[in-house]
Order: structure tokens, then C-alpha cells, then sequence
């Protein structure tokens, strides 16, 4: 049953699974701008709402495996499109799941006993190949065997294959056989068999190395994705993105841009064009979203090029904020309205170039707010609706052990459906 909060019954409202009515038998699209980790635990249950979805992803992840392979090999970073990849990957028979097991694979962190498995896994001797046919074999062995050959090439730099995940040095050998990312995810995809109408889409279509950087308020730059959100040890060092492991960011973040790959300053800042697939389906799906998860390295870097904000504000259509359930480094002492501010704040590029700045309003960009029951980031109602938005919907919740408060899948897409639903049928009603 859904309930209302009595201190501003106009637009805070409670939903839980049960009150939201079954979707439509047609299939909405929906954007997602997302990273590679915090959306892929809702991913299966949106596919039993639709498949027709855009996942955005950046490539400037440089972290785990995807550090190393960017290291010796250059190119954009593929974990973020891997990890998505995989979690859209068929598993309706044997073979898929053996196929995805296989690409979703990591090796040890020793790293002599990663090197020994991966020769096990590339000369085609690996258990990991039990399951897969021939054709699938012959085709993914080509590709990691050519990865196998680019790093041997490269006789001046020693790869370590500590922790290397196996979809990404696919991916890699793909990527720089055809000398283009696009291809590879496509090659990824049929060998997954992902749905047609599901795409993958890198933000930034390149083959180049892409670095984030970041300006903090009290003037700091800080260079790389992982140095802004959970700075490791080293390159190979598993990632942990709990916010207490790492040391407070001395200000708050102002803005993240993208800056040349040896660069270390403002003066360093490069302006990459957005993937023009990304602006097509932007001026046509029916809702537009932006994930849960590290809301200045994952979500904002695909906000900043130039067309995403001029295409957003233009549409009328659904623009749903997932909330985070926790603060992380990047949102430490955030309320809600922060997050709305900070996702307006790169959609109009208002601190970057003065040429290139936008003046749109918070509601030209989201129009609803969903939440999840008991997070902890404050929900300062009457500041978003001073913000223009007034539909914030809190939604079940669940607890993960690492993550902490987390959305319920189902509860989530039926409260993604319900939204979609309502908006359909206010502007049916307004037609008529």
C-alpha cells in the first residue's frame, strides 16, 4: 500500500512493489547513464520490463586490469562497458553460461599464478572452455590470442596479468584488431548475445586514451579516476569502494573535466566529442535516467560533452535521479538537492569553458527523484522544490553487506514503470 509523508503530501510519496500497477505489454526505451558497478544489480530485473534500453558508459576508468592494459596498450578504458556487457549476456542455455563465466572470469592475484592461468586459459587447456563450441571457442581464443600477441609486442613495457579480467583483454584484442571500440562492443555483444534493442554505448567514441581529471572548490586538480574516488596502492590492487577506507577530499568537488593523457593541469583540459549514437537516442527514448553510483566519476563524466545538456533539457519526457543510498568520498555531506545540483551543474557546464556554458534550470534536467527507504543521504524536500521538482518517490529497500542500503530491483523498476505509466497518460490526457 503506498503511503504519504504528512510533512508535504504535494510531492513526497512512498511506494513499495505492491502498489505499483503491472507495465505496459509495449516496451518503453530508456537512457541510463551509469558506471560499470552499482546499476548492474537491477540490470536483469529491468530486462523483465524491457530490453529496449541505452546503458551510456564513460572509458575513463583507470583502475584494476583496465589500468594495465591502457598502460601497455593505450586506448580507452573497456571495464565500465565489459562489466555491463556481461550483465546483459544471455544465460537462457548451457553454452551462454558458459560463455559468460568464461569472459566474466578473473585470474589470481599472485601474479605468477595469473600468468600460468592465463596461458592455460589462451592456449585453450582451461576448464573455463568446458561448455563453449566450437565456433565460440575458435572465435574468442582469435582475440585473445592477438591480445596475447599486441602485449608481446610491446617488448619495452611487462604486462602483469595480476587480477586481469578476461572479458577485458577480449575486449582489448578486439578493440585494437579492428582499431575501433565501437566494433569491438558489437563483436562482445553478438558473442554474449546480448538483445538487439539492448546497447552498450560508450559516451566518448575513441580509440584514444581518455584521462577524467577534477577541481575541487579550494582550487586542488586532482588527475585520474581513481585518484578522485577510491585511490589504491597500486594498479592491480582490487578495489574497495567503501567511503570509509579512504581519506576525506580535502574540499568538495567542483567539476570534473577531461584533461590530454599526460596532462596534470587546467591547462591540460581537452574537450572530447560526444558519441553521436548516444545524442540520437537521446532525442528519442522515453525516459532518461541517472543511475545510483559515484555520482562525479561515473555519472558526470558522461554529462559534460557538449549536446548531452542542449539534448536533455530540450526533451519532454521522464528524467529520473536514482539516489544513492550512501555517501561516498565524492558526496560526503551531501543532501539531495546536492545531487541535483551537481548533475545541473555539468549538464550546463557552468564551470567550464564561458563559451560553451549552458543556464538551464534543475527541472529542465530531472523531474523525479526516487530514493531509497532508510539511505542515508537527507532529503531536503523543501530545497528541491525550490529546484522545481516536486515528484520524490521513496522506494523498498534492501541491505547489501558491502554496499550498505541499496535499492530492491523490483521495487525499482516497478517504480520506473509507474513513473513512465503516469507521464504517458498526463500527456494522453492533455492531447485529448
Amino acid at each position: 500500500m503506498s503511503t504519504r509523508r504528512s510533512q508535504n503530501p504535494k510531492h513526497f510519496r512512498c511506494y513499495s512493489f505492491s502498489s505499483i500497477p503491472n507495465p505496459s505489454p509495449v516496451m518503453p526505451s530508456l537512457l541510463v547513464f551509469s558506471g560499470g558497478t552499482a546499476f548492474n544489480g537491477v540490470v536483469e530485473e529491468l530486462k523483465n520490463f524491457t530490453t529496449c534500453v541505452a546503458h551510456v558508459l564513460p572509458v575513463s576508468d583507470d583502475g584494476g586490469s583496465t589500468a594495465e592494459i591502457v598502460r601497455v596498450l593505450g586506448g580507452p578504458a573497456v571495464g565500465d562497458i565489459r562489466s555491463r556487457c556481461l550483465r546483459l549476456a544471455d544465460k537462457s542455455s548451457s553454452e551462454a553460461v558458459a560463455v559468460r563465466r568464461l569472459l566474466g572470469h578473473r585470474l589470481p592475484l599472485d601474479s605468477r599464478q595469473a600468468k600460468s592461468e592465463w596461458y592455460d586459459i589462451v592456449e585453450g587447456e582451461h576448464l573455463l572452455w568446458t561448455g563453449v563450441s566450437k565456433p565460440y571457442r575458435e572465435t574468442i581464443r582469435a582475440f585473445l590470442v592477438y591480445f596475447q600477441n599486441q602485449i608481446l609486442q610491446r617488448s619495452d613495457e611487462s604486462f602483469c596479468f595480476s587480477n586481469g579480467s578476461i572479458g577485458n583483454f577480449f575486449f582489448a584484442g578486439a578493440r585494437t584488431f579492428f582499431q575501433s571500440l565501437d566494433a569491438a562492443i558489437f563483436l562482445f555483444s553478438r558473442v554474449s548475445d546480448i538483445p538487439s534493442e539492448s546497447l552498450v554505448l560508450p559516451v566518448i567514441s575513441t580509440n584514444d586514451r581518455l584521462t577524467l581529471g577534477c577541481e575541487l572548490w579550494d582550487g586542488t586538480i586532482i588527475r585520474g579516476q581513481n585518484e578522485i574516488s577510491h585511490p589504491t596502492k597500486g594498479y592491480m590492487e582490487p578495489v574497495n569502494k567503501e567511503s570509509s577506507s579512504f581519506p576525506a577530499l580535502p574540499s568538495r568537488i567542483k567539476r570534473v573535466f577531461y584533461m590530454s593523457s599526460e596532462g596534470q593541469n587546467l591547462l591540460h583540459e581537452v574537450f572530447p566529442a560526444a558519441n553521436p549514437s548516444v545524442l540520437d537516442q537521446l532525442r528519442n527514448v522515453d525516459c532518461v535516467v541517472y543511475a545510483m553510483g559515484s555520482l562525479f566519476t561515473s555519472i558526470c563524466p558522461s554529462l559534460v560533452l557538449i549536446g548531452i545538456g542542449e539534448i536533455i533539457s530540450s526533451r519532454s519526457c521522464p528524467k529520473v535521479l536514482l539516489l544513492n543510498g550512501t555517501r561516498d568520498r565524492e558526496t560526503s555531506g551531501f543532501s539531495a538537492s546536492c545531487f541535483v545540483t551537481a548533475i545541473t551543474d555539468a549538464l550546463n557546464r557552468t564551470y567550464g569553458n564561458p563559451h560553451n556554458c549552458l543556464a538551464n534550470l534543475p527541472s529542465q534536467y530531472i523531474n523525479t527523484v526516487l530514493v531509497p527507504k532508510g539511505g542515508e543521504i537527507p532529503i531536503d524536500v523543501q530545497r528541491l522544490a525550490a529546484q522545481g521538482i516536486f515528484n520524490v518517490i521513496v522506494v523498498d529497500s534492501i541491505h547489501d553487506p558491502k554496499a550498505g542500503v541499496v535499492f530492491d530491483p523490483k521495487s525499482l523498476i516497478q517504480a520506473v514503470v509507474d513513473v513512465i505509466g503516469r507521464y504517458t497518460t498526463t500527456n494522453l490526457t492533455a492531447v485529448v
